[in-house]
């Protein structure tokens, strides 16, 4: 190519269209936030709860060594253990804490010893015996005495009969574990993370968890980094929502989605709006979400329903074929599948629209990505009953069940990761015309961006391996539950809303620009370093308990301040001009992205800052607060939004004369209330008492199956149910019927390979004075 044209081409480029200095905040933030957290990975990989390489009796003889330890890991979770109860705090709710149970009969176990061999004081005495660290770093040697020995003896047996005999009343596969190494491994698993619970670390006063569980027995009580922490969570919590609401108050017309008032508009009704034959194939993928988000749902509800009756499904037995812990691993594996392919839907949907072409054969990409994410859904499903059900042939990377929302075996994991990087290829191949014509700051390459970070992301997930150090794994665990759910799919989500106001010609693209940075600078100031609120008690040292509660509470900020901003949504529809102009052809979709704004701050803000309070964590975690704002968040952000998007391509892909209106209002306020009805009537007042009786009585105590079945637990249980009907009935089965019309009609309409800039919206000339009267008519 010549000079001359090259010079051209840079000439013809359209230019920045926004100010550097967004540009810069942003790479502040990302170049703060991400080496403070390389620091931090330094310091889980060099200052976290060790292993060691031998646990070893008084008189020397081998207990367990680290691979026994690392096997039982293992184990648990395989058998989806981790699903069913929880260790070190994060796990499943049904089942107890395996840590604090383990560190409970320790305890007892060891008191009871002193008090037979005639000790004066054998409470002080246990205390003193199990915080005293007897760990060698030099040569990997942690020394029991002989009452510890004799106390993990007795764990085996407790283990023996729970995971044997006892499996089934205990809301468990009969006979889950019975092989007596099995069970001797995965008892010096727990046995371990008890261990560190209680000792001290090196030059503190304080275990390696943070002294916790609360367990009296061993002096584990708060320590003054969590209260102090605690205090000034809340301090930056006040103070920076009244900084926030006070620059808001100053800019606000200069910021958000009125700070520039968009010309009057006539919409293109969707029969007049050709598609490319990539869009028509998403028809497939909306159905198919839909399909799986009534699954997830119906699993979600049989896992509450052994919470209020563990032993039966109305009289059938279908815990020997579908316990707890295989429904509740598929409730949660695929609540991300499917919000997650919705997301990946939504940006195919989109993506001809943005580049406003469609390359040869991209239809035969998009059928390949969608044949391969359900052959990896449904295969990795698969696995993990395999896995669950401890057959002899279903073992390695291919079947074995891995750490709580990363269940889907290694390989699966691989192949998504794999498949997501094909997803963006596809972005690319169709945009790569139109970015070679944009600056890298403007939009298309903003949702090039973004799109790139979700893949990336997820693959960091792959360093928390089964066998990987405990502490080590939730650190790179929590940054796909964290960092890739909260940050990155947030980001790529307001990226793609924002492109769709723009395509719709509601708002400048300067201006959804400056929503998109604004976001990137307030979710990732918090968010990124927030993730370590994970992390408290997880065995890391006190500065990710310090780090993560400072930042996270930073976190709701941003959350109050966008939804104020989210009300600006309503009046995006009332840009119309009287009876020339054709109406908003979107209200649904715009509501959906409404609901996700009130629940963002609700589950995000309000549920997620309850429980993330050191003091407060230390106290409930891996109870159902935690449930509660992990349903009301993940559910009211991220469902929503995929719905949201799903229901912006379903107006293209029903036809106007078979689009139900009735059920889509049906679908949106049934699930908003039976969330609602799920989290209020239940999961709160749940997690609330479950708190008290956690603070009154005990954290140990409030874990045990006696208490989470109790009379009281039982009969709220029960009361979800009417909000569970509400939910699937008048919420999920309309939707995927909606769905299902976008899946029959799929081929329908004029196909198109190109489109014009603003191929979804006409401007009226002059009708800017009417369009005002009309959304002041709506204010008032």
């Amino acid at each position: 190519m010549s000079s001359a044209a090259t010079a051209e081409e840079a000439t013809s480029r359209r230019a920045r269209l926004i100010g550097k200095g967004w540009i810069q905040g942003v790479a502040l933030v990302m170049l703060f936030g991400f080496t403070v957290m390389g620091l931090l990975a330094y310091r889980t990989y060099t200052n976290s709860m060790p292993q060691p390489e031998r646990v070893v009796t008084e008189s020397g003889e081998t207990l367990f060594t680290t691979q026994d330890i690392t096997e039982g890991q293992k184990l648990f979770q395989a058998r989806g253990l981790m699903e069913y109860g929880s260790i070190l705090g994060h796990g499943g709710y049904l089942g107890p804490d395996f840590t604090a149970e383990y560190l409970r009969m320790e305890a007892t176990s060891v008191k009871e010893q002193l008090a037979s061999q005639g000790v004066d004081d054998p409470a002080a005495a246990t205390k003193e015996m199990l915080r005293t660290n007897r760990y060698d770093p030099s040569t990997g040697t942690l020394v029991w005495t002989d009452e510890q020995v004799k106390a993990y003896n007795d764990a085996v047996g407790h283990y023996t009969k729970m995971f044997g005999p006892d499996a089934h009343s205990h809301g468990l596969k009969p006979d889950l574990i019975t092989d007596p190494v099995q069970v001797k491994q995965v008892t010096a698993f727990f046995g371990w993370t008890a261990w560190g619970s209680s000792a001290q670390r090196p030059g503190h006063d304080y275990s390696y968890t943070n002294n916790w569980p609360p367990e009296s027995l061993v002096g584990n009580a708060p320590t003054g980094d969590l209260m102090i922490w605690s205090v000034l969570s809340l301090i930056v919590l006040i103070g920076g929502t009244g900084v926030m609401f006070a620059i808001y108050g100053r800019w606000s017309q200069r910021i958000g989605w009125h700070s520039e008032e968009a010309p009057a508009l006539s919409f293109r009704q969707p029969e007049e709006i050709g598609l490319t034959k990539s869009q028509r194939v998403v028809a497939w993928y909306v159905f198919t979400i839909a399909a799986l988000f009534l699954v997830q749902t119906l699993l979600g509800a049989l896992a509450e329903h052994y919470r209020a009756d563990v032993l039966s499904f109305f009289g059938l037995d279908l815990g020997r074929l579908l316990p707890f812990s295989l429904a509740r691993t598929w409730h949660v594996q695929l609540s991300l599948f499917w919000t997650a392919i919705g997301l990946l839907a939504a940006g195919l949907f989109l993506t001809p629209f943005i580049a406003r072409r469609e390359p040869r054969r991209q239809h035969v990409l998009v059928w390949t990505l969608f044949i391969a994410a359900t052959v990896v859904v449904v295969l990795s499903c698969l696995a993990e009953g395999a896995s669950q059900h401890g057959l002899s042939w279903a073992k390695g990377p291919l079947f074995s069940q891995q750490w709580e929302y990363l269940d889907l075996p290694f390989v699966f994991q691989v192949l998504l990761t794999v498949a997501l990087f094909v997803w963006v290829f596809i972005i690319w191949r169709a945009m790569r015309r139109r970015l070679s014509n944009e600056h890298v700051a403007n939009m298309p390459w903003l949702f090039m961006f973004a799109a790139l970070a979700i893949p990336a992301f997820y693959a960091v997930g792959m360093m928390a391996r089964t066998g990987t150090h405990v502490t080590v794994a939730e650190f790179w665990r929590f940054w796909v539950v964290h960092l890739w759910v909260e940050d990155f799919l947030e980001l790529f989500t307001t990226v793609m809303v924002a492109y769709v106001f723009v395509l719709l010609g509601v708002v400048r693209e300067r201006i959804a620009l400056g929503i998109i940075f604004m976001d990137i600078i307030l979710y990732s100031a918090g968010g990124v370093i927030g993730t370590m609120h994970h992390l408290y008690f997880s065995g890391t040292p006190v500065e990710h308990m310090a780090l993560g509660a400072f930042f996270s509470a930073a976190e709701v900020i941003p959350l109050t301040f966008l939804t104020v901003e989210a009300w600006a949504f309503m009046q995006l529809g009332a840009n119309r001009h009287g009876k020339e102009a054709g109406p908003f052809p979107h209200r649904w979709a715009v509501m959906f992205l409404m609901a996700v704004g009130f629940w963002n701050f609700l589950g995000a803000g309000v549920f997620g800052f309850l429980v993330n309070l050191p003091i407060v964590s230390y106290y409930e975690i891996g109870t159902a607060l935690t449930a509660n704002h992990a349903h009301a968040s993940m559910m009211g952000v991220y469902g929503f939004m995929a719905l949201a998007l799903g229901m912006f391509a379903l107006r293209y892909l029903v036809p106007a004369d078979k689009w139900p209106e009735k059920l889509a209002k049906t679908s949106f306020w049934s699930l908003n209330i039976g969330l609602a009805w799920m989290c209020f009537a239940t999961l709160l007042p749940l997690g609330i008492l479950q708190l008290r009786y956690s603070v009154g009585t005990g954290y140990f105590e409030a874990r045990q199956l006696t208490y989470v079945t109790n009379s009281v637990n039982t009969i709220i249980e029960w009361g979800r149910m009417p909000g569970d009907l509400i939910f699937i009935i008048g919420g999920v089965l309309p939707y995927l019927y909606i769905a299902f019309l976008g899946l029959r009609n799929w081929r329908r309409g004029r196909t198109v390979d190109t489109f014009a800039e603003d191929a979804l919206y006409e401007e009226i000339k002059g009708g800017r004075k009417a369009w005002r009267g009309e959304r002041a008519e709506l204010n008032d």
